[in-house]
């Protein structure tokens, strides 16, 4: 287990200290950003050209790509290399767009697929979803999203129907992964990815141009007032299509989700899968605040410019404490038979033990493989493997007493421990 020396503290949050190479790597993005083409033909053309397909399906991806076209020209707050990686992440999910209608096409079948009676995790980040997550994927006889899956759901044409001795879906993400690790050294004490680590669900619904994902990359109220003032079922749906199309592929039968973005929600969601077990996961949300808005700052560092990192930290702590109010205000629309309340202290005392009520609750076998995988998991991946972080709201302008007394309403509602007395 970690120690209290593993605790390290980010001296440089709001003015980043890059390794070596990484700030000459940034820039030379300059020239590339004043090239870019902002509009919704530039991108569709682009995955065009890289996959040989031009049927995008339905209109569903329409009106979120225009406006996030819009905000990718207009916004002030980025740097070259964040407007670089912006526009790199539109041509990527409109190719998998492409790729995802036309897999379909020729597979109709797709649609016969069942996904029936999901376990979802429904709760904000740093309040235990990921260990929670990967506890339940661990067991054999459930079906997860692995990371390199999420992003490429399905292989270039060039790839399908071959045999190789590892994914180059999979070679990808590494790749992309280590280049992300050198540059923010500090991201695996947060949170640890890997190509195979399980991931979201949410990431499917970016080929739509719907998910929080792209509010996490933004940081702008232009596409969080559409977002949550849309009814996003239409992109929840597209989503459960695309699962299909994982499960066709990759096979399994009963899924493990999670997203931090159903804790607002929960009407889409529960619409989408009705028979569903939904785990809503509670945290001091002092703690969540404080930790999220330092995470996505740090995260940030490559894209936005450094003046404005302060506010990504301010924008997150805000937006938490909406999270925090929606899900608060919805949570009596979760069937009571098929939901439960885990609570970040009770989980991190004895979390085997949680996950065993959770299986009585989901009627899913809770036998001693499963547990011997749980336990094998957390044997390689222990609490702190890479250190932990300290946090500090402060930075933000914010305190944490005002913080603790805005968000009480939460700690009283689910009865959580507080943890910043």
């Amino acid at each position: 287990m970690p120690s209290s020396s593993n605790f390290a503290e980010i001296t440089d949050l709001l003015q980043p200290q890059f390794p070596d190479g990484v700030e000459e790597a940034l820039n030379a993005m300059d020239e590339e950003a004043k090239n870019l083409q902002w509009s919704v033909t530039a991108v569709k053309k682009k995955a065009a050209e890289r996959t040989g397909l031009t049927d995008f399906g339905d209109d569903l991806l329409e009106e979120p790509l225009q406006l996030l076209v819009n905000i990718g020209e207009s916004i002030q707050t980025l740097r070259p290399s964040g407007k670089v990686s912006f526009w790199n992440t539109l041509i990527a999910n409109a190719s998998q767009r492409l790729l995802i209608v036309d897999y379909i096409k020729w597979n109709p079948e797709v649609h016969n697929i069942d996904i029936k009676s999901p376990i979802i995790i429904a709760g904000q980040p740093r309040t235990g979803t990921t260990h929670l997550h990967n506890l339940i994927a661990s067991d054999p006889s459930l079906r997860s999203l692995q990371y390199w899956e999420s992003l490429e759901p399905v292989p270039p044409k060039d790839e399908q129907g071959k045999s190789f001795a590892v994914d180059p879906r999979y070679k990808r993400t590494e790749s992309t992964l280590a280049g992300l690790n050198y540059a923010l050294p500090y991201f695996k004490r947060m949170h640890d990815m890997y190509a195979a680590h399980v991931h979201e669900e949410i990431q499917l619904m970016m080929p739509a141009f719907g998910s929080m994902l792209w509010e996490t990359s933004l940081c702008d109220s232009r596409y969080r007032d559409w977002y949550t003032t849309t009814d996003q079922t239409p992109w929840y749906q597209w989503m459960k299509l695309v699962l299909k199309v994982c499960t066709h592929i990759g096979g399994g039968e009963r899924w493990i989700l999670k997203s931090p973005q159903h804790v607002e929600q929960f009407q889409p969601l529960l619409t989408t899968f009705p028979d569903a077990i939904f785990l809503c996961t509670h945290r001091d949300p002092v703690s969540v605040a404080q930790s999220l808005s330092t995470m996505i700052t740090y995260t940030a560092r490559t894209s936005t410019k450094p003046e404005h990192l302060r506010d990504v930290g301010r924008y997150w702590i805000e937006r938490s404490e909406t999270m925090f109010r929606k899900g608060s205000e919805d949570r009596h629309l979760l069937p009571a038979s098929q939901s439960m309340d885990v609570r970040f202290h009770e989980f991190m005392e004895n979390d085997v033990a949680m996950v065993e009520r959770i299986y009585d609750l989901a009627e899913q076998p809770f036998t001693e493989k499963v547990r011997n995988a749980m336990n094998t998991f957390m044997e390689k991946h222990p609490r702190g493997k890479y250190g932990r972080l300290s946090y500090d709201i402060t930075q933000f302008g914010y305190e944490t007493e005002e913080r603790k007394s805005t968000l009480q309403f939460y700690i009283d509602q689910f009865q959580l421990r507080e943890e910043n007395t």
